[in-house]
C-alpha cells in the first residue's frame, strides 16, 4: 500500500492502475476472456486517494468498476488477471471472474454486480466494526445507485445506528465546467444535486472534483478521519468526466495505450480524447502539475511508468500460463460447509 502524501508512490499507484485496465481491454479484444467487464480508467485518482487511509483494520466494498479499488488497495495485479481470465491462479481460482472479485484479506469482502448491491453488506460490516470497537467502511458506488431501494436502506439504517462509513458515489457522469460548482442536476432524480438525498438522511456530505489528485486527497484524508473519531456515516460525491474510451458498449482504448508524452506537449490526434485528456484526466493534470512544482522528474516519472508496464506485462504473463481449473471444482465453495469459517 501506498505511503500518504509521497508524490511518487500516488504517481505510481494511479500508474498501476491504468496500465492495468489497458491490458485487460488488449486481452478482451484478443478473446483471452468471455462477458462483460467495465475499467476504471479516469478514476484513479479517487481509489488511490480513499485506500491511502486505511488500515487492516478497515473494509471496502465496491462495485463493477472494482480492479482500480482492488488495486489501490493491496490487491496483487498477477492473481486478480488470473481471476479474469477464468484461471486457478485468480483470488477465487477462477470462479469471481471480473464482476464479483474480492480478497478477504485485504478487508475486501465482496464487490457486486448489481447496482447498489453492495451497500446493504458494507453497511452490515460498519455494524460489526462499530460492535467489535474497530474499523471503518468505505463503500463505492455508482450514481445510478440512487435509484436504488438498497441504497436509502443502506444510507437510512447508517444514519440511524451511527455506523462508521464512508458512502463515496463516483459519479463520472459530470461535465469539466460544472465538476467544481455547487449544483448539478441530475436526470433521473428530483434534487438540485445528489448530495441532497444524504444530506436529508442527516448525513453529512460534500462534493470533490475528481479531476484533482491533491483535493481528493485531502478531503478522503479529513473524511476517514472524522468517520474514524467520531463513528458517524458521511457522504462523499466525487464529480468525474468519464473517459471516452468507456462510451462505447465495450471497453475500447481510443489512440491506443495511454502516453506519457500527452502530459508534456503532445497530443492525440481524436479530438475528443484530447479534450479530455487536458480537462479531466486526473492522472496526467496531476503529473503536470507534480513536475512543474518539482516534486518529480520526468525522468523519475518515465521510470515509474516503465515499471508499471514491466508489472502488468508480468501479470498477464502469470494470467496466459495460469491453467484453468478443473471441471470438478465447479462443484465446490457453492455452498458452506457445516462448521466451516467464513
Amino acid at each position: 500500500m501506498q505511503r500518504k502524501n509521497d508524490p511518487g508512490e500516488r504517481v505510481a499507484a494511479m500508474l498501476r492502475i491504468r496500465r492495468f485496465e489497458e491490458q485487460c481491454i488488449l486481452l478482451s479484444k484478443d478473446g483471452q476472456f468471455p462477458g462483460h467487464y467495465h475499467v476504471y480508467i479516469g478514476q484513479e485518482a479517487t481509489a488511490v486517494a480513499a485506500c491511502a487511509e486505511l488500515g487492516t483494520d478497515d473494509f471496502v466494498f465496491s462495485n463493477w468498476r472494482n480492479h482500480g479499488h482492488l488495486l489501490a488497495r493491496g490487491a496483487a495485479p498477477d492473481r486478480m488477471m488470473a481471476e479474469i481470465l477464468g484461471k486457478a491462479g485468480g483470488y477465487a481460482r477462477g470462479k469471481s471472474g471480473t464482476l464479483h472479485m474480492a480478497v478477504r484479506e485485504l478487508g475486501v469482502p465482496a464487490t457486486s454486480a448489481l447496482v447498489g448491491g453492495s451497500l446493504p453488506l458494507a453497511t452490515g460490516a460498519a455494524l460489526a466494526c462499530k460492535r467489535q470497537g474497530r474499523g471503518v467502511v468505505v463503500a463505492f458506488f455508482g450514481d445510478a445507485a440512487l435509484e436504488e431501494g438498497a441504497c436509502y436502506e443502506a444510507m437510512i439504517l447508517a444514519s440511524l445506528w451511527k455506523l462508521p462509513i464512508l458512502f463515496v458515489c463516483e459519479n463520472n457522469s459530470i461535465p469539466p465546467a460544472q465538476r467544481q460548482r455547487g449544483q448539478y442536476t441530475s436526470s433521473t432524480l428530483p434534487a438540485a444535486q445528489l448530495v441532497d438525498v444524504p444530506q436529508a438522511l442527516q448525513i453529512r456530505t460534500e462534493a470533490v472534483d475528481g479531476a484533482d489528485a491533491d483535493a481528493l486527497a485531502e478531503c478522503f484524508d479529513r473524511l476517514v478521519a472524522e468517520v474514524r473519531s467520531e463513528g458517524t456515516p458521511r457522504f462523499v460525491e466525487v464529480r468525474c468526466t468519464r473517459w471516452p474510451g468507456n462510451f462505447p458498449l465495450w471497453p475500447e482504448l481510443p489512440c491506443g495505450q495511454w502516453q506519457l508524452d500527452w502530459a508534456f506537449g503532445q497530443s492525440p490526434d481524436r479530438a475528443d480524447l484530447a479534450t479530455w485528456l487536458e480537462q479531466s484526466d486526473p492522472l496526467l493534470l496531476y503529473l503536470r502539475k507534480i513536475v512543474a512544482a518539482g516534486g518529480l522528474t520526468r525522468e523519475q516519472v518515465q521510470a515509474l511508468d516503465e515499471r508499471a508496464r514491466a508489472e502488468m506485462a508480468g501479470a498477464v504473463r502469470f494470467a496466459l500460463d495460469s491453467p484453468f481449473p478443473a471441471p470438478e471444482e465447479a462443484y465446490q465453495h457453492v455452498r458452506a460447509e457445516q462448521g466451516a469459517t467464513l
